[in-house]
């Protein structure tokens, strides 16, 4: 069993662990952390790098527990997610073939944030051609020997030579940014997205 925390539409070097693993398992019943990618994803736009949040309700304060947060329905994160997603990358190679893939995650209602990550992941799999059962935790695991839990965070230290080029459509305009959402991969490489993975891990 290896441990990976929830994720809105996960950073590539999250992907290329979890299609790595024979059972990946999601953590579920750890209290809730913020500012981290369990809501949101970080993508490359005309603007530059971006954070996609996700706004989320805590129904127990600080001691909710992930499984139990709630999606805020107080915002439209939902258009502006997709809009922003349009238009960094509507002139992507696969945007057009890929995106309706995404639709129905922002036209349709989701409770609880696990929910919306499952649905987002289930998505990203499909892009990807590749099944993957989604496994959540049944209890809370306080130590364990395949722990990627604090694996993948926007503030850890990233070694960019860890990943290897490919084309953005910003590239132009910004240097190579390793480790965005792996929607940045796959809008821009398309079927060879699962190669690149493969070769990450």
């Amino acid at each position: 069993m290896m441990l990976f925390t929830t994720a809105y539409f996960p950073s590539i070097s999250y992907m290329a662990r979890f299609l790595k693993e024979d059972a990946p398992v999601v953590e579920v019943w750890e209290t809730y952390r913020k500012q981290t990618y369990r809501n949101r994803c970080r993508v490359m736009t005309a603007n530059g790098l971006e954070n996609l949040t996700v706004p989320v309700v805590k129904p127990n304060g600080n001691h909710t527990m992930t499984r139990d947060i709630l999606v805020s329905d107080h915002a439209p994160w939902q258009h502006i997610h997709s809009r922003c997603l349009e238009s960094a990358y509507k002139n992507s190679p696969y945007f057009d073939h890929y995106y309706p893939l995404l639709r129905p995650i922002f036209e349709g209602r989701f409770e609880r944030l696990i929910d919306l990550n499952d649905t987002a992941l289930q998505a990203v799999l499909k892009m990807l051609k590749t099944k993957k059962e989604i496994v959540h935790t049944t209890d809370y695991v306080r130590e364990a020997e395949n722990d990627l839990r604090e694996a993948f965070s926007p503030k850890k230290a990233l070694d960019a030579s860890l990943f290897p080029t490919y084309y953005q459509v910003f590239s132009e305009k910004f240097p190579f940014a390793p480790d965005l959402s792996v929607l940045d991969l796959i809008f821009n490489e398309g079927p060879e997205a699962v190669e690149y993975l493969k070769r990450l891990v």
